[in-house]
């Protein structure tokens, strides 16, 4: 490996292992996406438990859970993908480096790829993880008791937004492998593209959670959520 691959893999480590702090940062200072949708889970939750009849609430929740399935299925098939060239032997992976990519030693190569598989797969266990917390909060709405007291609604609207959190926590984690799987996929190219494809996919997904269209509808309907009620 040349300098300018090792400084272009030193920033994609960095870019990688630095965006949850760093997004953890913006949710305090300004809030972010993921950090205004904690709310407005909670808040969905506890208006489940004052409902009789949870449809609604089932039907989202089986939607979402077909969702982690679509994109597990296929983060499965692409590290299929990438495991037959990167283990089909000295033949396979020249056949692929035949196809436009930058013209290294073999064992380069391999390393390039196998990124690309370690970024998909943190991405596949994330949705496993995804897909088992939100078969759990699916359970609790099913199971929740006819509750009369509004402790006990809180209570449980509680227990339910402490499970699906973190469901849709990984679920954004696996949806984030995804842009670090194409930046890492850049570096077939060579290492300056391998900067320039974490750097942008690094602004992109901050951009997304900070500064979007989405980002400021979903902090406005927050902060009405969190207004109190007028008397």
């Amino acid at each position: 490996m040349t300098l300018f691959d090792w400084l272009a893999l030193a920033l994609f480590i960095l870019c990688w292992l630095g965006y949850g702090p760093l997004l953890a940062l913006l949710a305090r200072r300004s809030g972010t996406l993921n950090d205004d949708m904690l709310i407005i889970r909670r808040v969905w939750m506890t208006a489940m438990t004052h409902r009789e009849i949870r449809l609604v609430d089932s039907n989202l929740m089986g939607h979402t859970i077909n969702s982690g399935g679509f994109f597990a299925s296929t983060n499965l098939l692409l590290i299929a993908a990438v495991a037959s060239v990167l283990f089909g032997g000295e033949q396979a992976l020249q056949g692929f480096a035949s196809v436009g990519a930058e013209d290294v030693p073999m064992k380069l190569l391999e390393a390039k790829l196998a990124l690309v598989l370690v970024c998909l797969a943190r991405g596949l266990l994330d949705f496993i993880w995804s897909i088992r917390q939100l078969n759990y909060a699916l359970a609790l709405i099913g199971a929740a008791p006819e509750v009369h007291t509004e402790a006990d609604r809180v209570s449980l609207g509680d227990a339910a937004a402490n499970l699906l959190n973190p469901a849709l926590s990984a679920f954004s984690q696996g949806v984030r492998g995804y842009y670090f799987a194409l930046a890492a996929a850049a570096w077939l190219f060579g290492p300056g593209w391998l900067a320039l494809g974490v750097t942008a996919a690094f602004c992109l997904m901050l951009w997304r959670q900070a500064g979007s269209p989405a980002a400021r509808a979903i902090r406005s309907a927050r902060r009405l959520l969190e207004r109190p009620p007028e008397r």
